[in-house]
């Protein structure tokens, strides 16, 4: 259902309002290099600081200037059971493939109440659900034996993939050993390479919104078997993909796109500008990858 380069897409914004034109520009740059999916009104997208209006507005648009020629996974999670089915059944009447729902945040929910809120969900929209788990984000790990039961319990067609973002490879593997149909994704672009050799299919990459033709590249590489390829093309990267994190994303990665000239590097508060030794820092990884700034 999901394989390949996806772009956890930012939301360019300009004098506090969403920059609508160019959302519609970042969609077309990443059909022309070949990404394989955008992932709108994620933490890379700033989701948590949209209004209701703008998250809906920014799906919309990224489906209908996409016109199918990728795959649109719009960000519906949210920490309200309620508000997760209202977003996702938003995303299906808007034409998204499937939706990213985040495991509830804040309020810290047990293994039984993330089963239950993510079966709720499966149960009320029919979409194609991708399955979001960074602890780091929201204070609970989904452990494998969750994501295997929702995997086996929800309707075919429901829950079908993970977005895995622990960290830990250990996790991956018994997710993968548990459900070995269900996509898994890598939510940390350091460890796309480490994925794909046990199994992944992809990548929900953050530093694809400036290097899309080569994630999407290194992803097909290995997909198609060329492991050389995939692995030159790994290293190349992996410097540039560490100063995207230089600072909570997605600072560093809004900072590199208004250094490109491709949108403004407006952010919403609590996101602030970059620490200047940091932007230094940024740069010169950006300039010794080959951008031109």
């Amino acid at each position: 259902m999901f394989e390949g380069s996806y772009v956890a897409i930012v939301t360019p914004f300009k004098n506090g309002k969403v920059d609508f034109e160019k959302l519609r520009e970042l969609v077309e740059f990443h059909i022309k290099n070949g990404t394989d999916g955008i992932v709108p009104c994620g933490t890379t997208g700033e989701s948590t600081t949209l209004s209701y209006e703008e998250h809906e507005r920014v799906i919309e648009t990224v489906v209908k200037t996409s016109a199918g020629r990728l795959k649109v996974v719009a960000g519906a999670g949210s920490n309200s059971t309620t508000e997760t089915i209202e977003m996702t059944a938003f995303a299906k009447k808007a034409g998204a493939d499937g939706v990213l729902l985040v495991s509830p945040y804040y309020n810290k929910p047990t293994q039984k109440g993330i089963y239950l809120h993510f079966k709720r969900v499966a149960e009320e929209v029919d979409i194609p659900m991708m399955l979001y788990n960074i602890q780091s984000r929201t204070g609970v790990n989904i452990l494998p034996e969750t994501i295997a039961k929702l995997y086996s319990d929800c309707l075919p067609g429901r829950i079908v993939a993970v977005k895995e973002a622990s960290g830990s490879l250990e996790q991956m593997t018994k997710i993968l050993s548990l459900c070995p149909k269900i996509d898994m994704l890598s939510g940390d672009d350091a460890l796309t390479l480490p994925l794909l050799s046990i199994g992944g299919k992809g990548v929900v990459s953050v530093v694809a919104n400036i290097v899309p033709k080569d994630v999407s590249e290194m992803v097909q590489a290995y997909l198609k078997g060329n492991v050389e390829k995939a692995k030159k093309l790994h290293f190349k990267l992996f410097d540039l993909v560490k100063a995207m994190f230089l600072e909570t994303n997605p600072i560093p990665i809004k900072t590199a796109l208004g250094l490109l000239g491709m949108c403004s590097d407006e952010l919403r508060l609590p996101m602030c500008s970059m620490d200047e030794q940091n932007r230094k820092k940024l740069i010169k990884a950006m300039k010794d990858y080959g951008l031109k700034i």
